[in-house]
């Protein structure tokens, strides 16, 4: 019978205690009681098992704080199981008082085994979950002839253990044939052999001891004879609050934070001294620039990029700016430069950066940057574009590099698909209202992609513009956007038509003593000699990478675009189709027939009225619209050629008109007028013939 007289502490651990008999025919008795009086001659030890003075008492430590350490305590006799007048085991009774303590920071672990072994040592035992019993191998081999009562603290799944706190009865295997909840009485029998306590550490750990122990395999009273008073006592003392893990941990982790949160203001002080230089040397932050400060780019950076702004850098002009090459991180970028008070203004500048710097397509001119210096420039930067604009490509190309007409087909499929992105596929409208030749550019694989948008404006696709400017570049604008100032889908598609007759013809809008692109074209399909528009470079070459349908096709969709209503002209949507292959559309077909009437005649005739032939915005316009302005100072007539601080000085002067006519005679104040008109009337002329 095995009883539990006191247990002082038991703590999860990987710890085994282990009680073995060796088998022997004896017939006598044996009979013991160690009270806290354990030594070297009552109790054989092994591996690392010691005998340790504690408070005047003798106490058994199987186990220390090392990990996977093993401790053995046999009885130093062998213990007769068998009487010699019957082959019947005898019964036995054991009780033992222990200590299970945890060390300091370590986390503890397993339990201890009380058996009967038919040896002695430790060879062939493993640490951990074999309890210092078996090891991996000799794991439930029938040949161990062992028999033992495990007191584990630890669920072992393979083992099938059925808590982390109970009890087994195990033979030759750690598998229990029976188990139960541990705290309880248990009696055994076996044959003769050694008895032992048998315990480990694994990788958790933690100190068994045994204070006391009895046995006798005749007296079942043997446990009455433990002392279990007065016992040495193993709680661990408490560390002082200073020492303790909590509150180091504590001033631990209260330095870390004080020093990750002293170098982060160091950092933010540093940042705003840093702006604070910059924007001195900048001058004043504006609000815009809060907004759109991530894609900001040092001064110090782009003049570097640009080796000075050098001359030799300059690969081009656009947008009353210069534009330079440059290597900014590596990457080659085109860096647009324009004068402060330039006429292209902070108005433009902004629209760049609003609207480019956030649209994402392969056929548009990615924006890396901007730059704004305090009385200096406004600067932007794009990626670099190898192969230039394609105005330059088209007219300023030799002999040997004529732009074939598949390249062609593809570079205006290029920039239909971008226009149809800033139409319909974007978060928001964009009007770009500069579409034209030099505002194409082509990179390493001449891909085109559409740029300069100083003059684009958002709108939410629902949203009805509400300018009422007249701006863009004269040859590439629709009629109405003259006659009201309201920019619209449909005044991107004509000038892109105009870019489509411009790109198939090889010739520019307007040209000295050369009719107007867009009438020619039309005045030639009305004589069935539309084919007469090619580009003459393309014919002389001989080239057959190109149909006479294919050619008329292209040709049909240009002037349907540039048709003078704009409800007639197609989508974006519609325009790249056509130039993906497919045929046009019967209803587009008479669209065009319908507005060849409405182009002929007028085209042939010559307005008495306006002299200014060479305008095509003008002369596509109906004739009702084509009459002399009114001669008065206060009327515009025209949209205003002129630049904001031009109509500034012009409202000062006819203001002063205004207080001179109500002071001077009436017969001056006329002739003034007159005069004044005129002069305007002739400035508008000069301006449109440019």
């Amino acid at each position: 019978m095995i009883s539990f007289a006191t247990i002082t502490t038991i703590m999860s651990s990987l710890l085994i205690y282990l009680f073995l008999l060796r088998i022997t025919l004896v017939s006598s008795s044996t009979e013991f009681v160690y009270n806290t009086n354990f030594n070297s001659t009552n109790i054989n030890l092994y591996a690392n098992a010691t005998i340790d003075d504690h408070s005047h008492s003798s106490i058994l430590t199987l186990t220390n704080h090392a990990s996977f350490s093993i401790g053995r305590a046999f009885y130093p006799s062998k213990i007769p199981t068998k009487s010699s007048f019957s082959s019947n085991p005898l019964p036995f009774s054991t009780s033992f008082i222990f200590s299970i303590a945890p060390f300091k920071h370590l986390l503890p672990g397993h339990g201890f085994v009380f058996l009967f072994s038919p040896f002695e040592g430790a060879n062939g035992v493993s640490s951990a979950q074999h309890l210092g019993l078996f090891n991996l191998t000799n794991n439930g081999n029938p040949k161990n002839h062992v028999f033992g009562i495990e007191f584990d603290v630890f669920k072992n799944q393979e083992f099938n253990d059925i808590n982390d706190n109970h009890v087994g009865l195990d033979v030759n295997s750690l598998t229990s044939l029976a188990s139960h909840d541990a705290g309880f009485w248990v009696s055994g029998k076996h044959d003769e052999k050694f008895k032992e306590l048998k315990l480990n550490n694994g990788q958790l750990v933690e100190s068994h001891k045994i204070l006391a122990w009895s046995f006798s395999n005749s007296n079942f009273s043997i446990g009455d004879a433990l002392v279990t008073t007065n016992l040495p006592s193993f709680v661990l003392p408490k560390e002082p609050v200073l020492k303790s893990r909590g509150f180091v941990s504590g001033i631990s982790f209260g330095i870390f934070i004080f020093v990750i949160g002293s170098a982060a203001m160091v950092f933010v002080v540093l940042l705003k001294r840093k702006r604070s230089k910059r924007m001195e040397e900048e001058g004043d932050i504006e609000d815009w620039e809060l907004e759109y400060w991530p894609h900001r780019i040092s001064y110090e950076d782009i003049y570097a990029a640009t080796k000075g702004f050098s001359e030799q850098n300059i690969i081009g002009f656009g947008g009353n700016g210069k534009v330079y090459k440059g290597i900014l991180q590596g990457v080659e970028v085109a860096v647009k430069r324009i004068p402060y008070d330039s006429e292209y203004g902070m108005r433009e500048f902004l629209s760049e950066i609003s609207s480019l710097g956030r649209l994402k397509h392969r056929n548009v001119v990615p924006l890396r940057g901007w730059c704004k210096k305090e009385r200096g420039s406004l600067i932007l930067i794009y990626d670099y574009m190898e192969n230039g604009s394609l105005d330059k490509i088209i007219f300023d190309s030799d002999e040997n590099s004529i732009f074939h007409w598949k390249n062609r087909i593809k570079v205006l499929k290029d920039v239909a698909m971008g226009i149809l992105y800033l139409h319909e596929s974007w978060e928001v409208k964009v009007l770009h209202r500069d579409i034209k030749a030099s505002n194409v550019l082509l990179d390493k694989d001449m891909n085109a992609r559409l740029g300069d948008f100083g003059l684009a404006r958002m709108h939410h696709h629902e949203q009805i513009p509400n300018t009422s400017r007249v701006i863009g570049t004269v040859g590439y604008m629709a009629p109405e956007l003259l006659r009201t100032g309201r920019a619209s889908t449909q005044t991107d598609v004509f000038s892109f038509g105009v870019l489509v007759l411009e790109v198939v013809c090889g010739r520019r809008p307007i040209e000295e003593n050369k009719p107007a692109l867009v009438g020619w074209v039309w005045r030639l399909m009305e004589r069935g000699q539309l084919c007469c528009a090619l580009d003459e470079r393309l014919k002389m070459r001989g080239d057959e990478d190109y149909s006479i349908d294919e050619v008329e096709r292209v040709l049909h969709l240009g002037l349907l675009c540039t048709h003078y209503d704009p409800q007639v002209r197609p989508s974006m949507r519609q325009v790249v189709k056509v130039l993906e292959g497919e045929s046009l559309e019967i209803s587009l077909v008479d669209k065009i027939n319908s507005a060849a009437d409405g182009y002929s005649g007028f085209h042939l005739m010559k307005p008495k009225a306006i002299i200014l032939s060479s305008s095509p915005p003008l002369l596509l316009l109906p004739p009702a619209i084509h009459h002399p302005p009114p001669f008065s100072p206060f009327a515009v007539p025209f949209p205003s050629p002129f630049s904001s601080r031009q109509r500034r000085y012009l409202c000062h002067i006819m203001v002063a008109v205004f207080v001179m006519s109500m002071l001077l005679p009436s017969s001056l104040f006329i002739s003034i007028q007159k005069e004044i008109s005129l002069r305007r009337y002739k400035l508008f002329q000069m301006c449109i013939q440019e």
